[in-house]
């Protein structure tokens, strides 16, 4: 008599999803790998489109609040410990990061939480020895967790030391505390339109800041979105959507027919912002691959641009009526959106960023005409890749000087400049009661004009 072959075994459910985002949080702690690349684009983690969207959303969920509250969770594993994690199987240490996350702040049974953990350990050959401990200290998570969290300071422990430190040194102590808070709350999506957008924060339940942006706690995929598919808005932070709009000021006039060159412009936010308001603009950035997205953002938009690949800091065209340089940088402004840069970037990074910024600088206000205006913007909150690249290019260039912002170009929000009149926003400005409509990305933009 034949037997019946066994039915294969099946994962239960929510099983995949945790193994995936188990995979991309060691992608970024072991392989320092940006999460973004593993989470969109051909880099993608090869068996996430394979979800169903339900499990994909959870997925970021997941990668997103073991990242933001990553020096806590670690904190409270050591607590609870005695010998720490074990050094020769990362897995273990994943695991536990994944069980307690859901635990402490995910709407998710603990007793699920506990059990996929423990199977994510029993996955992995190095690491299903410890499958008892993870169920151990899991179960005290559930029993201590929640008072081990009211005595602790999350977040300093969720920023890097020298991150944290260089912020006290730039803004203060209590600012940096505000900033390092903010970075630990999801933020809302905020939106560009190209028009009407009392009528899209409406659709989309959200409200018009006064910078102009809609801003929308929303659910499901943003493709399918109202307005979307029409082209009505993209994707872009308050904060940087403010630079592309102090071209358009009382010097410029109308922008439209102007010629401005975009340069590292790549997603493309404000090569469409300066579509949108009539510009002829040259969109320049080094990778082909994210100029290609910036082209299909374009063709959504049904907005148009002329796109060159190439590097920004040898580039030679024009000279331009404008410039606009979102130069490369350590992104230390974006915590809030992405949690991974704490724990991706070096303070070493900063310097080497530093020297590129000035290269481009340089190169941005040889291309701009006489009387023509260059604006240089990064979301780092760094001195060393905002006013100080700035201040040298002022000290060298005696043909460029500064025109300060107006407190009525940021809606009358004095507190997003500095005393020089440049602009300076940080997570913890716009407060709000419900946070995630609270904060913007950390920005720094200078307006120059070529005398």
């Amino acid at each position: 008599m034949a037997l019946t072959p066994a039915a294969p075994a099946v994962d239960p459910p929510g099983l995949a999803a945790r193994r995936i985002a188990a995979d991309i949080i060691d992608g970024v702690l072991r392989r320092h790998r940006p999460l973004d690349e593993q989470l969109d684009g051909k880099s993608a983690h090869p068996d996430l489109a394979a979800l169903p969207e339900r499990d994909r959303a959870l997925v970021r969920v997941l990668v997103a609040s073991v990242l933001r509250r990553l020096g806590t969770l670690r904190h409270l594993l050591r607590h609870l410990l005695d010998r720490g994690a074990p050094a020769d199987t990362p897995r273990v240490e994943t695991a536990l990061l994944v069980g307690a996350a859901q635990i402490l702040w995910l709407e998710v049974p603990d007793h699920a939480a506990v059990d996929l953990a423990v199977r994510l350990c029993q996955a992995d050959r190095r690491a299903t020895r410890y499958a008892g401990l993870v169920n151990a200290v899991l179960r005290r998570v559930v029993r201590e967790g929640a008072q081990c969290l009211t005595e602790v300071d999350s977040p300093t422990l969720d920023t890097p030391d020298w991150l944290l430190a260089r912020w006290v040194k730039s803004y203060g102590s209590e600012t940096a505390r505000a900033i390092a808070a903010a970075n630990g709350r999801e933020p809302a999506l905020d939106l560009s339109v190209k028009s009407d957008p009392e009528h899209w924060a409406t659709a989309l339940g959200g409200r018009v800041l006064p910078t102009g942006s809609v801003r929308a706690v929303v659910h499901g995929p943003v493709p399918q979105l109202p307005g979307f598919g029409d082209g009505a808005w993209w994707v872009q932070d308050a904060a940087a959507a403010l630079p592309a709009k102090f071209l358009c000021s009382k010097l410029l006039g109308d922008i439209s027919g102007r010629t401005v060159a975009d340069l590292c412009a790549a997603p493309g936010g404000k090569t469409a912002q300066l579509a949108a308001m009539g510009a002829q603009v040259t969109a320049v950035d080094r990778a082909p691959a994210r100029l290609e997205r910036l082209r299909q953002n374009l063709a959504r938009l049904a907005l148009t641009a002329e796109t060159v690949a190439a590097d920004a800091a040898q580039w030679q065209a024009g000279p331009f009526d404008a410039v606009l340089l979102d130069a490369p940088c350590s992104s230390t402004g974006t915590i809030r959106r992405h949690p991974d840069i704490p724990w991706l970037k070096r303070e070493a990074d900063i310097a080497a960023l530093a020297s590129l910024q000035r290269r481009l600088i340089a190169r941005a206000a040889e291309l701009t005409k006489p009387g023509g205006v260059l604006v240089y913007c990064t979301c780092s909150l760094e001195p060393e890749e905002g006013v100080d690249i700035v201040g040298n290019l002022l000290s060298d260039n005696p043909g460029l000087c500064r025109l300060p912002i107006s407190a009525g170009e940021v809606q009358g929000h004095a507190e997003l400049l500095t005393p020089d009149g440049d602009l300076r926003t940080l997570p913890c400005h716009f407060p709000d009661p419900d946070s995630r409509m609270a904060g913007l990305d950390g920005f720094y933009a200078a307006r120059l004009q070529r005398i």
